[in-house]
């Protein structure tokens, strides 16, 4: 299990407003916003880390979406908070009948993705 994630950008306001955005329908809130963003999830836990420095690219990660729905609207909002999309939301069915994901680069180019587990 992962206890947190951390990533560095050179645009930390510009990275900190793209998450408030796209990260709202899965759930994540801004709890800490100083010289470090964190963020939380619906448990309460700050689980996404944002610092000032040079960025890592080479990195993928997922946020968990509660259902299909959330997982639409953050990918959709992804293209308007300074992200590029990737690919949009599908079934993803080689890794398993509901892995319903969509995909989209950060300010920095990350590729993250918004995933539901959850049946239609």
């Amino acid at each position: 299990m992962l206890d947190h994630l951390e990533i560095r950008t050179r645009r930390l306001d510009d990275c900190a407003a793209f998450y408030r955005q796209v990260l709202e329908p899965t759930g994540y809130r801004l709890v800490v916003d100083g010289p470090k963003k964190g963020f939380g999830s619906n448990g309460g836990r700050l689980d996404f880390w944002i610092v000032e420095g040079e960025p890592s690219v080479d990195v993928h990660y997922a946020f968990l979406a509660a259902d299909r729905a959330a997982v639409d609207r953050a990918y959709a909002r992804s293209g308007q908070h300074g992200g590029v999309r990737e690919r949009a939301p599908a079934v993803l069915p080689q890794i398993h009948p509901h892995y319903y994901a969509g995909f989209a680069h950060d300010p920095d180019g990350r590729l993250i993705e918004f995933v539901s587990h959850v049946p239609v």
